[in-house]
């Protein structure tokens, strides 16, 4: 069973979706780098111009699967810390991989969007969302930190400071309704359907960004627009302390 699904609903439009509806499209190992060999395969795919990402089932992404999170590899002779670091570094790396894409990336959020799910979420360039859709930090309800997989730097750009560090801090739900102000865009056009009519608005909305997609989203990473990068081709990732470092991460990733 192939936990990511790639398809072609329209010219030039990829639609992957992440699939282990079962655990809610968790982020074990097994899924997240197949998910990064995706992306960044398709990020050098002239044919696409749009990339969709969704999740099977009612949920789009549960964060840290913890009960199944399946093996880092290459960890053999490594410390308990290490290969927490590693396992950190794996996830931050799906991360960069949808923030270095040369084609926009439009997040169809069909169900829960929780942890690391967030993260995901935050790291698309464009949101829809069903009204089944809600999103939770949830890294602050384990007793541990909001702010990994860069979503302490993404967030507070998406929808400001104020609001993003009260939905971080607090690791309450935000439901479809409170989302579509700032954070997710045309939520009235999915409401009352889920997977289905998350995909179907995002297909829509990829015939309105198509044109001059790779330029514009360039562009928009060299001024320091969307979120991309500050300007500089800096993208920060913050490491919560289960990879002993609460610091910011800062990687020179090269900019499309």
């Amino acid at each position: 069973m192939s936990f990511v699904l790639i398809d072609k609903p329209a010219p030039e439009v990829a639609l992957v979706t992440m699939n282990r509806p079962e655990r809610m499209n968790a982020m074990a190992f097994d899924v997240m780098i197949p998910l990064r060999e995706t992306l960044e395969a398709l990020s050098h795919d002239n044919s696409v111009r749009v990339v969709v990402l969704t999740g099977a089932g009612h949920g789009f992404c549960s964060g840290a699967d913890l009960e199944d999170a399946g093996i880092v590899p290459n960890i053999d002779g490594l410390t308990v810390t290490s290969i927490a670091r590693r396992a950190l570094e794996l996830l931050d790396d799906v991360i960069h991989a949808i923030r270095k894409m040369h084609q926009p990336v439009i997040g169809a959020i069909n169900g829960a969007a929780i942890g690391g799910g967030f993260c995901l979420a935050c790291a698309c360039d464009i949101r829809l969302a069903s009204d089944a859709a809600y999103f939770r930090a949830a890294g602050i309800n384990n007793g541990l930190t909001a702010s990994e997989l860069g979503i302490s730097y993404l967030l507070p750009r998406e929808i400001g400071s104020a609001r993003a560090f009260e939905i971080m801090l607090s690791g309450r739900d935000v439901d479809a309704a409170e989302a579509a102000v700032g954070l997710v865009g045309a939520a009235d056009e999915v409401a009352g359907v889920e997977r289905d009519r998350a995909r179907g608005g995002a297909a829509s909305l990829d015939g309105e960004v198509d044109v001059g997609a790779e330029l514009g989203v360039a562009v928009g990473d060299a001024a320091g627009v969307g979120g991309r990068a500050d300007g500089s081709g800096v993208v920060p990732v913050h490491r919560g302390p289960a990879a002993g470092d609460p610091c910011c991460q800062e990687r020179e990733d090269k900019q499309p």
